[in-house]
């Protein structure tokens, strides 16, 4: 989830600690335990620190180890043991038990969206992104507002927010049960069809699909249940290709591999250099595709320039890679 989510959920946490009547009785517990969820609901994003070294990097750590399950049980113990040297004579298993919610509820509700996290390892490094709820759901962040002024109005905190939780658990079973629908229909439509990849949009009945069959792959969006298809590319293998081997050196296209499922390369050639780019196909926006990474290589296979991340214009992507001079 976003930020603002996950700062309003730590709030809310709060709330429900009023619930438990160790913490409820003592202020200097409860105090301790509220900054202790707000830092425990946030905690694990702290790799984004890693956006400012580089995109290669971030993109290949964010909602990675730090999102795993030993990374759980370590924010918790950290965060509650720092809390606890600052007031050593509060209950410290109730401090530590409310932070550690906080951390997995965090975890828990990221591996929901189309980005996901790496939350099974060191089980296994896949992805997990189930693709039902947004990045930014409006609905559950403005349960969790209307829960907090209620707060401030006088309302009982810990019964207000385990009614709202309550009606966002039902949220999700709604939304998993909205995308089991759409996947059932898409099968329906392509019986081939071998995997696919739903990107919920801020809007409740339009969702964004990326759809692999045996030998295509179709970008579509779902509308109030109808199938649109936009574009369908021949699913082609890399070839044998030198440039393709020197591109695959790359820290660049090595992070986006790492992270992308579905994807399509394209090979362009300029009298300066050629370019290898490979193109996320999950993320489509306003006719483009904004999760790329691209690669230059001189007529000596020598990389000159390379990017990946987020970028909505070819003119911007041009400027990161330093060649806006030179049209593909």
């Amino acid at each position: 989830m976003d930020t603002g989510t996950h700062v309003v959920m730590g709030v809310a946490l709060g709330g429900l600690a009023t619930l438990d009547p160790v913490v409820a009785s003592d202020p200097a517990l409860y105090h301790t335990v509220f900054a202790g969820v707000l830092i425990g609901s946030n905690a694990p994003d702290a790799d984004t620190i890693l956006k400012f070294k580089n995109n290669a990097l971030y993109i290949r750590n964010h909602r990675g180890i730090t999102h795993s399950l030993p990374a759980v049980l370590l924010w918790g113990i950290l965060i509650s043991g720092v809390l606890y040297a600052f007031v050593p004579s509060i209950d410290f298993a109730h401090l530590w038990l409310w932070t550690q919610i906080a951390v997995a509820l965090h975890v828990l509700v990221d591996i929901f969206n189309a980005y996901g996290t790496q939350a099974y390892r060191p089980f296994s490094r896949r992805w997990v992104a189930y693709g039902f709820i947004n990045t930014f759901d409006p609905y559950i962040f403005l349960l969790h507002i209307a829960g907090i002024v209620a707060w401030l109005f006088g309302a009982n905190p810990g019964f207000t927010f385990l009614v709202i939780y309550g009606v966002i658990l039902l949220y999700y079973i709604k939304r998993y049960l909205d995308k089991r629908e759409i996947v059932r229909k898409i099968k329906e439509f392509l019986p081939d069809t071998e995997q696919v990849v739903t990107s919920p949009t801020m809007k409740q009945n339009d969702w964004r699909v990326a759809i692999t069959t045996k030998q295509q792959f179709f970008v579509g969006v779902v509308e109030d249940g109808h199938i649109h298809i936009i574009d369908e590319y021949n699913r082609v293998p890399l070839p044998d290709d030198e440039r393709i081997r020197i591109a695959m050196t790359d820290k660049n296209i090595d992070a986006f591999l790492s992270f992308s499922p579905v994807y399509r390369f394209e090979i362009h050639e300029t009298n300066a250099f050629s370019e290898v780019r490979f193109i996320d196909l999950r993320y489509r926006s306003k006719g483009y595709y904004p999760f790329v990474a691209v690669v230059h290589i001189d007529e000596n296979m020598h990389i000159i320039s390379s990017y990946t991340g987020w970028i909505f214009s070819e003119h911007k992507l041009q400027s990161k890679l330093y060649i806006s001079d030179q049209p593909i």
